[in-house]
C-alpha cells in the first residue's frame, strides 16, 4: 500500500490538534517543546495540502475556521485511536480512557442514560464522556461521534444496531383535564378531546398513536388544538400543565403516574412499545472505552427496563 502520510505530516497533524485545543500557536508550542514558528509552519502546510483555511488568524488569538474545525473533530478522533491501538497492543492500556461522544434523544437522555453515567465514571473515572442531545440523526464521520441512541432502526447498512429496550407507550392526562372533558372509554372517543399533536422531525407529520384492540396493534391518528415539535418533552409539559391527552413513553412519566399527577387513559388498549436502539459504525476500531460503554449502558438499561403488559 502507498503511503498517504509521511512523518512530517503526522507531525503537523498533531501540532495543528495541540493549537486548535490550547486556541494558541505559543501555548501549543510550549506544550510541544517546539517553536511559535514550527506549529505555524505546520499549519501552513495542512492548509495547502487541503486547500483551505483551518484558522482566522488576528494578531490576538486564533480561531478555527468552519473547515478547520470538522478537521480537527476528525483528526482529533484518529489520532486518540492510534493511541489507544498502541497501548492495546502492547498491553498499556488496563483501564479504558481518553474521551467518548454520544448523542441521543433528548426525553432517553434526560430519563434513561444520563442518569447512569455517573455509575460509569465511577466505574471508568479515566473515560470521559461528552453528551449531545438532540432528536435529529447525525453524520458519524463528519461529527466526531463514536455513539448514538435512536428510536429505530438504520436505513444505513454500515451502523450496528444493539436493542436497549423496548420502551411502553402510554396515554396520559391530568385529573384536572378529565373531570372537566371527561375520561375517554374507547379508543374512538378519543376524537371528542384535545390530543396533543407531535410533529416528527424526519416527516413533518403528526405523530400516529398506537394501541392495542382485539386484532392486535393500530395505529390511530388523532386531533387537537394544541401542536408542538422538535422536543417530545415540550408534548409531555402540555399534558402536565392540563391541556389534553397526549402519548408519550411510560418512563418519562411513571412518576407523575405514581403521585397522581398524571393519570393513565385507555390502558386497556396499551401494551404497545417502540425501541431505543445504540447505533455504532460498522467495522470501526472500538477503543476500550467504546466497548465499555457499550456493555455496560446495554446491561444496566436491559436490566432496569419495565416489561410491556403482557396481550
Amino acid at each position: 500500500m502507498q503511503r498517504k502520510f509521511d512523518d512530517l505530516l503526522l507531525g503537523s497533524i498533531e501540532l495543528f490538534c495541540l493549537a486548535a485545543e490550547l486556541g494558541s500557536f505559543t501555548l501549543a508550542a510550549t506544550a510541544a517543546s517546539v517553536t511559535p514558528a514550527a506549529v505555524s509552519r505546520s499549519v501552513a502546510r495542512l492548509e495547502e495540502r487541503l486547500g483551505v483555511r483551518l484558522f482566522v488568524r488576528t494578531t490576538r488569538q486564533i480561531r478555527l475556521t468552519d473547515s478547520g474545525r470538522r478537521y480537527f473533530e476528525q483528526t482529533q478522533q484518529a489520532l486518540s485511536q492510534l493511541v489507544d491501538a498502541e497501548r492495546e497492543v502492547t498491553g498499556q492500556q488496563t483501564t479504558p480512557a481518553g474521551v467518548l461522544r454520544i448523542s441521543m434523544p433528548t426525553p432517553y437522555g434526560h430519563y434513561r442514560a444520563l442518569p447512569l453515567l455517573p455509575a460509569f465514571r465511577e466505574k471508568y473515572p479515566e473515560v470521559e464522556v461528552e453528551t449531545h442531545l438532540s432528536n435529529r440523526n447525525i453524520d458519524f464521520a463528519d461529527e466526531g461521534f463514536d455513539l448514538a441512541i435512536r428510536g429505530r432502526a438504520p436505513d444505513d447498512s454500515s451502523l450496528i444496531a444493539r436493542k436497549l429496550e423496548d420502551a411502553e407507550l402510554v396515554v396520559v392526562a391530568t385529573p384536572g383535564y378529565l373531570k372537566r372533558a371527561g375520561t375517554p372509554k374507547s379508543i374512538e372517543e378519543l376524537q371528542l378531546h384535545d390530543c396533543i399533536q407531535f410533529e416528527l422531525p424526519s416527516s413533518g407529520r403528526n405523530l400516529i398513536w398506537a394501541f392495542r384492540d382485539e386484532s392486535g396493534e393500530i395505529d390511530v391518528a388523532t386531533k387537537g388544538g394544541y401542536g408542538t415539535s422538535g422536543d417530545v418533552l415540550s408534548g409531555v409539559t402540555l399534558a402536565r400543565s392540563g391541556a389534553g391527552l397526549f402519548q408519550t413513553y411510560r418512563f418519562i412519566v411513571e412518576q407523575d403516574l405514581r403521585d397522581g399527577r398524571l393519570v393513565e387513559v385507555l390502558p386497556g388498549n396499551g401494551g404497545c412499545s417502540r425501541p431505543f436502539l445504540l447505533l455504532y459504525p460498522h467495522g470501526r476500531y472500538l477503543s476500550s472505552r467504546v466497548r465499555v460503554f457499550v456493555d455496560f449502558l446495554v446491561e444496566r438499561l436491559t436490566r432496569v427496563s419495565p416489561r410491556t403488559k403482557a396481550r
